[in-house]
């Protein structure tokens, strides 16, 4: 049992140790890390569609893509849905889930759908679909819940 709980350690301590290099970064740098070169295919009311292909600097050590990412991308692009829909304003994020279902890998092209599923007066929820687009198969599922900020009264 203490082996693996050193194990543990050591997982964790090897990442951090380079740690000291991420406080020099800018805020929020993930954002423009993980968006750029995502594509608006198409946007109406309510739904978003995105593409992109995969660059090297979003995947993981097995050679796809990282599941944070994927879990960035069902935040960034459902939040884009949500707006679209007419919310108010926008808030944080409460919920976030997502479902890997396959892998896709450096060079491949993905397709993000967001599909907004409710917009109300306190609450937005968006549900979030990546697919490999030359197949149209699914690489994850996501659905993401967002607090809208309410405007006060007084």
């Amino acid at each position: 049992m203490s082996e693996d709980l050193e194990s543990a350690r050591k997982y964790i301590e090897k990442r951090s140790e380079n740690a000291s290099h991420a406080d020099g970064l800018p805020t929020r740098f993930w954002e423009p890390l993980i968006m750029s070169g995502i594509k608006v295919d198409l946007i109406e009311p309510g739904r978003v569609i995105c593409s992109m292909k995969i660059p090297q600097r979003l995947i993981n050590a097995g050679t796809s893509l990282h599941g944070g990412v994927t879990a960035t991308l069902v935040d960034l692009v459902g939040t884009a849905a949500i707006r679209s829909s007419g919310a108010p304003q926008l808030g944080v994020s409460v919920e976030i889930n997502v479902s890997y279902l396959d892998a896709a890998y450096v060079d491949e092209e993905i397709e993000i759908e967001a599909r907004t599923l409710r917009v109300g007066k306190a609450v937005g929820v968006v549900s979030v679909e990546l697919r490999k687009k030359k197949t149209g198969k699914i690489i994850a599922q996501g659905r993401h819940t967002m607090y809208l900020a309410v405007s006060s009264k007084m």
